[in-house]
């Protein structure tokens, strides 16, 4: 409709359980996990994977590309960043991205750069000369690790503490000067950006406002269904004004939403939203990381699915709800539980240590066989031979 000359878009509306469908076909839970595996195309789709060191069962960026495909094994993404498919930078955490994202990525650089207050350091000229040192280093030895240097922490009142050479480090690799070249057991080794970053790409030149038009654009087709808000939380690589002067130039499809508690919210739609209300989730049960993309925002997944999750790694045991990593159960288009399962590798055991349903979840026969399945599947891929149930 219109009027005085001005096209008015009339808003699509979602039911609840049309938006928690959408949501799990955008970000990749749909559909069963089998197949062949295409490793690269898997991690465009998601436009990041984050990564983290701890290990319960698996590191998170591995239990997430699992979950897209049980075909994947841990070693595949090592291989893809050594063959240069993709770079690790930071989004809302640290993060693999493929690497054709990289000339968008350059204002991260910038961004990086003028945050410098948590850098303090940097208005020390010997500290400046100090990773001037660093990288000639870099340059005559090849990729190095922090364990190449030897700075001690100076000031251990911070819960983040670390030596000035890892402080340095971090900088150059946050600005772009430095990349990660490899990991050994998860160990990050820095090099030069040039001689990580492809030169056709490192040369690649994109104007300001033509990334965050990519970037904007690129975080609604992956949320499917968003508001400014949850568009500007999707990479961490725009500020809020920035996403809301885009908004206001870009041709947006507005939408509402019904959350779980049968309210509704005004949000945006990508272009081909209608065509993916026709995939409807498999029912396979599902172990999540707990940083799987369905789950990161916590507002955003309390409010479509009514599940209040957290990890609770950071709170004392003695105060914690459920457990110290708890994995979230996704059962069809709704999260059924939660579980605490630990791998030990030495043992080749995958141990169940305690299982709490949501209100309302009736455990059955069918449920307690979907979760074996899948139980079982977890410990092929963390190559252990039994799974043994401890529950308390």
């Amino acid at each position: 409709m219109s009027r005085e000359g001005v096209t008015i878009l009339k808003p699509l509306k979602f039911s609840n359980r049309e938006a928690r469908q959408l949501w799990l076909t955008s970000c990749g839970l749909a559909s069963a996990p089998t197949g062949k595996l295409d490793l690269q195309q898997v991690i465009q789709d998601l436009g990041f994977v984050q990564l983290d060191t701890i290990q319960i069962v698996a590191r998170a960026h591995h239990h997430i590309l699992w979950s897209r495909n049980q075909n994947y094994r841990e070693p595949m993404l090592d291989k893809l960043l050594v063959n240069r498919g993709v770079f690790e930078h930071y989004t809302h955490d640290a993060s693999v991205l493929p690497m054709a994202f990289y000339p968008y990525w350059r204002r991260q650089f910038g961004r990086a750069a003028q945050a410098t207050g948590q850098f303090s350091y940097l208005k020390n000229r010997s500290q400046t000369e100090g990773m001037t040192a660093i990288k000639q280093r870099i340059a005559d030895e090849g990729p190095l690790s922090t364990k190449a240097f030897d700075s001690k922490i100076i000031d251990r009142s911070h819960l983040w503490a670390r030596p000035p050479h890892k402080i340095a480090l971090d900088y150059m690799w946050y600005v772009g000067e430095l990349a990660t070249a490899h990991r050994v057991n998860f160990g990050k080794f820095y090099d030069l950006a040039e001689n990580v970053i492809p030169a056709e790409v490192l040369a690649a030149e994109i104007s300001d406002t033509a990334q965050i038009d990519w970037l904007c654009r690129g975080a609604l087709h992956r949320l499917g269904i968003a508001t400014l808000g949850e568009i500007q939380k999707f990479w961490e690589a725009m500020s809020a004004k920035e996403v809301r002067d885009w908004a206001a130039s870009a041709d947006l499809h507005p939408v509402q939403v019904q959350a779980d508690d049968g309210s509704w919210t005004e949000a945006f739609a990508c272009p081909d939203i209608e065509t993916r209300l026709n995939q409807k989730p498999t029912s396979r049960l599902r172990i999540l990381s707990p940083f799987d993309p369905a789950v990161r925002d916590r507002i955003r997944l309390n409010r479509l699915f009514g599940f209040d999750y957290k990890i609770e790694i950071f709170v004392p045991a003695a105060k914690r709800k459920y457990g110290y990593y708890v994995y979230p159960l996704l059962e069809g288009d709704r999260f059924v539980g939660r579980l605490e399962v630990k791998a030990d590798r030495a043992k080749s055991v995958l141990n169940v240590l305690n299982l709490w349903l949501e209100p309302r979840v009736k455990w059955t026969a069918a449920r307690a066989t979907k979760l074996e399945a899948e139980l079982d599947r977890m410990a092929r891929f963390v190559g252990v031979a039994e799974v043994v149930r401890q529950e308390r």
